[in-house]
């Protein structure tokens, strides 16, 4: 039944998409995102509905819908430039089998994010992409939250609506995406023309909010809480009343801490203490390793050079004999250990050409989005703005993003491509707006012609 269900949903946009072709764009997000062929169990799992819907996207873009206003921009170039790169190291990898397997899903979300602003040209466009990814997004965090809320959080045991801890449905990267998002959520909530601004619509952008937040916590992932606490000093730029603020979000901290399980506290310590646990520690001794590898090999191994990699750290080990514990310390030798940082896992795998076009494409971001906002902020017109508050959700999605980027390897993870690309199709749609006040200011300037005298034009 529920194969039926989903494949009844994605011919029905198919359909539709015949008359508006934009809708296969927002099919693709949908399924990119959920991944419903994984979520079923019979038909669905043998058609190829991602690889149908990708090819409805461009298909549909390139024979029926308008291309009024697409433009190429100056990031856009960079991810193609990355993804020439990926696919020049992908040939030399010193893994060519599993990086092949890496590379059948990296170039579909760089190519899917070069493309997507072409077709972002309209205000109701942006908010269509931006309200499905949330909105996909969000049909996973719901279901994970009310999990949590029930007892059936704890780190690696939270399941979700697939048993595949890849992708979007690893425990840290839903836990990055979801706090991300809730400037987004917000958004919705005051600047929305599809749901419009209501006090049904607040309340779900709350329960929304409230989910995200349970999301780190039922996952019990370390980066999650370091995504929290990037949000909250991101908001205090937008917060008016700063120490009410503070207090209000202090308060709430303090009044969940009796509600939180032991083993969050636990694991949530060892972010102090990185030496005492294993996963902290091979990820110091596999960024060292990485430098050292980018030494010999500037121009990175490929997608997963760091198979490769073998190393050794001293470990605190603890013993309990009745009352009494004593500590240990061991040599431990690891090998084959991933990168766990985005910035390492490009490095390792793209060198240093590869991280300065990633690090470039998203800073270039960043500085978009704040110029945009400067100049859009004090617009009061309905129709301009929503654009400086969108701006700013970006922002501190792609700054959040970044945050936990630095602790996961997450570089090419398709969200927050898509997210890249909803930052160059805003940014483009403004130059757009800009350009037409700019000729039509010029037009206005332009003197006259003045007419022919009428003796001249009778001799003519």
């Amino acid at each position: 039944m529920l194969d039926l269900f989903f494949l009844a949903f994605i011919a029905c946009v198919l359909v539709l998409g015949l008359k508006r072709p934009f809708l296969w764009v927002l099919l693709y997000v949908y399924i990119d995102i959920l991944a419903p062929q994984r979520i079923g169990y019979g038909i669905i799992t043998s058609i190829p509905v991602s690889l149908i819907a990708f090819a409805a996207a461009f298909g549909g873009w390139l024979v029926l819908d308008r291309k009024t206003g697409a433009r190429f921009t100056l990031r856009q170039g960079l991810l193609l430039a990355l993804l020439i790169w990926c696919f020049w190291t992908t040939g030399r990898a010193d893994f060519p089998e599993e990086a092949a397997t890496k590379w059948d899903w990296v170039w579909k979300a760089l190519l899917f994010a070069i493309f997507l602003p072409l077709t972002l040209t309209t205000r109701a466009r942006i908010e269509g992409l931006a309200l499905v990814l949330t909105l996909s997004v969000a049909t996973i965090v719901i279901g994970a939250g009310m999990k949590t809320v029930l007892g059936g959080g704890g780190y690696a045991n939270l399941h979700f609506f697939v048993n595949d801890n890849s992708g979007i449905y690893e425990s840290s990267t839903l836990a990055t995406v979801a706090i991300g998002l809730i400037p987004l959520i917000w958004w919705f909530a005051r600047h929305g023309t599809i749901f419009r601004p209501h006090w049904l619509v607040s309340l779900f952008a709350a329960a929304l909010t409230f989910a995200c937040l349970l999301i780190p916590i039922g996952t019990e992932a370390r980066t999650g809480l370091l995504c929290i606490a990037a949000l909250g000093l991101l908001m205090l730029r937008y917060t008016r009343r700063r120490l009410l603020f503070i207090l209000g979000a202090g308060a709430l901290g303090l009044a969940a801490l009796p509600f939180l399980p032991q083993s969050y506290y636990e694991r949530m310590a060892t972010i102090l203490s990185p030496s005492g646990d294993e996963s902290a520690s091979t990820r110091v001794a596999v960024w060292r390793w990485t430098l050292d590898y980018v030494a010999e090999k500037p121009f990175g191994g490929g997608f997963d050079a760091y198979r490769s990699n073998r190393f050794t750290y001293v470990m605190p080990v603890k013993t309990v004999d009745g009352n009494t514990t004593t500590i240990e310390y061991r040599e431990v030798e690891d090998k084959a250990r991933a990168f766990h940082s985005s910035v390492f896992e490009v490095l390792g795998e793209q060198g240093w050409p590869g991280l300065a076009i990633w690090v470039l494409l998203h800073l270039l971001g960043l500085w978009q989005m704040e110029r945009i906002q400067r100049r859009w902020r004090r617009r009061s017109d309905e129709a301009e703005r929503w654009i400086a508050p969108f701006a700013a959700a970006l922002q501190m999605g792609a700054l959040i993003y970044l945050v936990g980027a630095l602790f996961q390897g997450i570089a090419y993870q398709p969200v927050m491509l898509m997210l890249v690309g909803l930052q160059i199709g805003l940014h483009t749609y403004c130059a757009r707006i800009d350009s037409a006040r700019a000729n039509l200011a010029r037009s206005s300037r332009k003197p006259a012609t003045p007419a022919p005298a009428l003796g001249g034009a009778v001799a003519a």
